[in-house]
């Protein structure tokens, strides 16, 4: 409740007097001068005391509240070394409605009076404080209406596709009001999917990143917390959704909207669904408590399913992969003699030697993108570098705060030097590895005839980059081979699958 102010307390109230005259104002004879005396002249009448003048002369009222001296007035009327401000009338305040409304606001936040002569609003009378209550009215209207108006435009901008404010997920940015894949970001967004269904790691990820030099667009450290979030986020896959959360308001936090109001379109994907799937299912698995398997000790460990769905374990008592639900089982030498033979179908297959070599080119043209990547980030360190040297040398920063700023960047400077040999190194291996179909045809060959003399680690490689899985039925055998050209560290989320089944060995 607004307090009653007394005639003695009246007397001692300290007011400031606010002009605003514009040029066209001066121009038909309204000078400041008259402005000012009319605005003492009540002020005597009410033996008020005026403290402070505030001149806004040739100023236009499209907007004051950035004016010096508007931020000088509420100043005075925030520390109370004025309790009210006399102006002609409301357009020489301001001819903004909604400033007007803030002003309002304010003063009615500071108990502090507006007194306005030619609309006779003066807010220390009963009818000047009922105009509070309209002017708060007003605000509060005014408040909602934008509110229901942005509220009602959010799911028709999201169904456009349109941006909604804020910025465009890492990997992404907005180019002529669309989200597209940003060729800088892209790759390592791209990257960290692939790490992430390699190592199953949210931590290594992270560590690999920053190791190799990548930074996040504020240029700081992934953590995991940061790849998590990414991993889930489905603008990778192609998915972008929007209007899917709400804030409950007064800084509190923000809750997810009912699925029914979530808006989600198209946009271009940076990796495959099923990559994006495999990562999402490895995080829910982690989160239900289930952690990352070991590494397997068995061939098919990990890869071998019964017919009825259930994977198949050796059990350490037990020469045989085996269904724990129905029992079927199946021995180990006798599941490696099936593949053996599938391998020679697979590797002497003309058109899945094409298809090895339409995605090995996939993934050297990957692996150039995230050089071009680490290149230009090279480039833009350096600069970073070099300008923080220019302003030592200009003794515009001190030597610590120069060592402070200065470290950090040659650190990543360095990884990221490091790293570029590696990749080159990668993407020089691929093209001399895998872009002669007549030597693809030859190593495969060697492969298949060398198989039984291969190391128990080297069957597993190879079994882990061509198999997608391996079903074993009552009768037969059916397996599913898939290809992905990788190095030892990147997987590509490229795959094409053959399936085959194979009758079981009496």
């Amino acid at each position: 409740m607004r307090k009653v102010v007394s005639h003695e307390a009246n007397q001692a109230k300290s007011v400031g007097i606010w002009i605003r005259v514009s040029t066209e104002d001066q121009a038909r004879g309204e000078s400041p001068e008259h402005h000012e005396k009319r605005a003492r002249d009540y002020a005597a009448l009410k033996e008020w005391r005026v403290r402070e003048v505030y001149h806004l002369e040739a100023v236009s009222g499209k907007s004051v509240m950035g004016q010096p001296e508007t931020q000088r007035m509420l100043a005075d009327i925030a520390s109370g070394h004025i309790t009210g401000i006399v102006f002609s009338k409301l357009a020489r305040l301001a001819r903004n409605t909604r400033e007007l409304l803030e002003f309002a606001d304010i003063f009615q936040a500071q108990q502090a009076d507006l007194i306005s002569l030619h609309e006779s609003i003066d807010t220390t009378t009963p009818a000047g404080r009922l105009f509070y209550t309209m002017i708060a009215a007003m605000a509060q209207w005014e408040r909602e209406e934008i509110a229901e108006r942005v509220a009602a435009s959010v799911p028709v901008r999201a169904k456009l596709g349109k941006p909604l404010g804020g910025q465009a997920p890492f990997g992404y940015e907005w180019k002529d009001r669309q989200l597209v894949p940003h060729p800088e970001e892209s790759p390592v967004r791209k990257l960290m999917y692939e790490l992430f269904l390699q190592h199953k790691r949210k931590k290594t990820v992270a560590r690999l990143l920053n190791d190799a030099g990548h930074r996040t667009r504020s240029g700081g450290r992934f953590t995991d917390t940061t790849v998590e979030r990414l991993l889930r986020d489905p603008t990778a896959k192609g998915e972008r959704r929007a209007n899917y959360t709400k804030s409950l308001g007064d800084g509190k936090s923000w809750v997810m909207k009912p699925e029914s109001e979530w808006v989600v379109t198209a946009v271009e994907p940076i990796v495959t669904r099923e990559l994006w799937e495999q990562c999402n299912q490895n995080l829910r698995d982690m989160s239900n408590g289930r952690r990352p398997a070991r590494k397997a000790v068995h061939l098919f460990a990990g890869l071998a399913y019964c017919s009825c769905g259930q994977k198949m374990y050796v059990p350490s008592n037990s020469p045989k992969y085996i269904c724990y639900k129905c029992h079927n089982k199946i021995p180990v030498t006798d599941l490696e003699t099936v593949f053996h033979e599938q391998l020679k179908s697979f590797f002497f297959s003309s058109s899945d030697i094409a298809a090895y070599l339409q995605q090995a080119d996939e993934t050297i043209k990957e692996k150039l993108e995230l050089l071009k990547t680490l290149e230009t980030e090279a480039q833009k360190t350096k600069r970073e570098m070099d300008k923080l040297y220019n302003l030592y040398l200009a003794d515009e920063i001190s030597r610590e705060g120069f060592g402070a700023r200065y470290h950090p960047l040659e650190e990543r400077q360095k990884q990221i030097t490091d790293q570029m040999p590696h990749l080159q190194g990668e993407i020089d291996f691929l093209k001399v590895q895998y872009l002669s179909s007549g030597e693809i045809l030859t190593e495969a060959k060697d492969v298949y005839s060398r198989w039984p003399e291969l190391e128990q680690t080297d069957k597993r490689q190879i079994i882990e980059n061509i198999m997608e899985k391996i079903v074993i039925g009552k009768e037969d055998v059916a397996i599913s081979l898939c290809y992905l050209p990788s190095s030892s560290e990147i997987m590509s989320g490229g795959q094409r699958n053959v399936k085959d089944s194979s009758p079981r060995p009496a």
